[in-house]
């Protein structure tokens, strides 16, 4: 397969559609007693722990969360800032036990609570930490080396020469294990890769940000080079974005280690595992093969131009004097809102989150300012000054453009895959790509680009709701029913992912 084969991804992208049908006509059911594991644990691996004391880099989440610009000096984080990092974006925040077991909450969200992404991280010699590849292991916060040396010069070359991949001591890179979301959610775990990749990204790019850490994200890489130099499962697992962390002046060295193949067991994840050869054939169909096709993808997001408005324009009023509550409280404060009160935000706080969440990635692909790849339509039940209805956020002129006005609680609730959530929140925030030019400048692998932006995003307006004390969860959709919702102006474009915000039925208290 090709990534320029384009009729991949339509065909992925269409057959993993939700429809009012295809859920009533759906025979699965989970196997409650097949539930995998959240964990990947290597049997015989000796645990790096990681220390635990973790100061805070005093910075504010939503200064953290909105500064795109990527620092200049040359920087290093030692072993108690990386720990930090690991912690707040994929490790355990919360513990609940019940009677049958016990409740793992993470820093991020994840579809299901499945827990299905994987950090691992490629770094030179560290204050703390020897030259190598390891993997982290959330449920002891450790870390678990693959790899002794220094493998950063193979990691460059796989990424096509990428400057900020060479010049870092430290890159961070998630993967999926397929099986562990795809008990539930089947086929359409790949786009949800993307989805709880893109909600641990948020958390790490704000890390990044208030640590000073220069960072880029970098989605263009040789998929089986980064897969064998984790030792990943090539029919079950599957790399997904590099995190380049840092800044070295020291030359890499001039030749990594000898990619030998790694044989190390793991605990297996539940008695068997079903197989989704769908998963393979989309994940295959948008790899990249050599540094040479690497290099000549890299670049800009072609332009997607928005119609002429022809709505009422409402510019954004964001907060003056926002909450300065410190990055790392409010991690620990976020969780998926179980249910929403019905009541309303300002459209101060609707404008701070779609200020701080937009304003751009640092990255291989991706809008560095702005949105690149995604528009953001809304569903607004409850903003005050802002009449109720559909809207259309047009970046540029930093306003919302009202669609149609009028109570759409009961089309917002019928959409968001009839779940109350999505008629209850105050605003529903959807993230649509036009896919046609996407795929035509990127080839398949902007399908990944396209949902991975989507889920950063949506991770940020997480962080974004709960610096400011509201709520916000993500949810799943009826595709092509949010597609013609927002028609004409999002006639030609699909939906990627969906936040809803509102206020928490049970008031958050810290």
């Amino acid at each position: 397969m090709s990534n320029r084969d384009i009729a991949q991804a339509w065909q992925y992208h269409n057959a993993t559609k939700h429809s009012f049908w295809s859920v009533r006509n759906d025979p699965h059911r989970l196997d409650w007693a097949n539930e995998p594991l959240p964990f990947k644990v290597y049997r015989d691996l000796e645990p790096l722990p990681l220390p635990r004391e973790l100061p805070s880099a005093g910075v504010a989440a939503l200064d953290a969360i909105a500064v795109p610009e990527v620092p200049e000096e040359e920087r290093v984080p030692d072993l108690t800032t990386l720990a930090s990092l690991l912690y707040f974006s994929a490790g355990i925040t919360k513990r609940l036990r019940y009677p049958g077991g016990e409740i793992y909450f993470r820093a991020a969200a994840c579809t299901g609570a499945l827990y299905h992404i994987d950090l691992y991280l490629v770094c030179g010699d560290l204050p703390g930490l020897e030259a190598g590849v390891y993997h982290f292991g959330p449920h002891d916060f450790a870390l678990r080396r693959l790899r002794r040396g220094d493998y950063r010069s193979s990691l460059a070359e796989a990424a096509g020469g990428e400057p900020a991949v060479a010049s870092a001591p430290l890159t961070l890179i998630s993967a999926s294990t397929f099986w562990r979301n795809a008990w539930k959610y089947r086929a359409r775990t790949y786009r949800h890769c993307f989805w709880d990749s893109g909600t641990i990204l948020a958390n790490l790019l704000a890390l990044a940000s208030a640590h000073r850490l220069p960072h880029r994200l970098v989605l263009g890489f040789v998929d089986d080079v980064v897969r064998e130099l984790l030792g990943l499962d090539r029919e079950r697992e599957a790399p997904l974005a590099l995190l380049a962390l840092g800044r070295t002046t020291r030359p890499l060295p001039g030749q990594s280690p000898p990619l030998t193949p790694l044989h190390l067991e793991t605990v297996p994840l539940s008695r068997h595992e079903v197989d989704y050869p769908e998963l393979r054939a989309i994940h295959r169909a948008s790899s990249l093969a050599s540094a040479e096709e690497v290099a000549a993808w890299r670049g800009g997001p072609p332009p997607l131009p928005l119609p002429a408005p022809g709505g009422r324009l409402f510019p954004l009023q964001p907060l003056s004097d926002p909450p300065s509550d410190p990055l790392e409280q409010v991690v620990l404060r976020r969780g998926s809102a179980r249910r929403f009160a019905r009541e309303a935000i300002s459209f101060q706080e609707l404008s701070t989150v779609l200020e701080r969440a937009t304003r751009g990635i640092p990255s291989d692909c991706l809008g560095s300012r702005g949105t690149g790849l995604v528009h953001i339509y809304l569903i607004v039940n409850a903003v005050e000054s802002l009449p109720p209805g559909a809207y259309l956020y047009r970046h540029r002129e930093g306003a919302l453009e009202l669609l149609r006005e009028g109570d759409c609680r009961e089309q917002a609730g019928y959409l968001a895959l009839e779940q109350p959530l999505g008629a209850d929140a105050s605003a529903d925030i959807y993230f649509l790509s036009p896919l046609g030019p996407v795929l035509e400048r990127f080839g398949n692998r902007g399908y990944r680009a396209a949902q991975m932006e989507a889920g950063i995003m949506g991770g940020k307006v997480y962080l974004a709701a709960y610096a400011l004390r509201r709520g916000a969860t993500g949810l799943t959709f009826y595709d092509d029913e949010v597609t013609e919702f927002f028609s004409p102006s999002a006639r030609d474009e699909s939906v990627m992912f969906l936040t809803a915000v509102g206020v928490p039925y049970r008031r958050l208290r810290s």
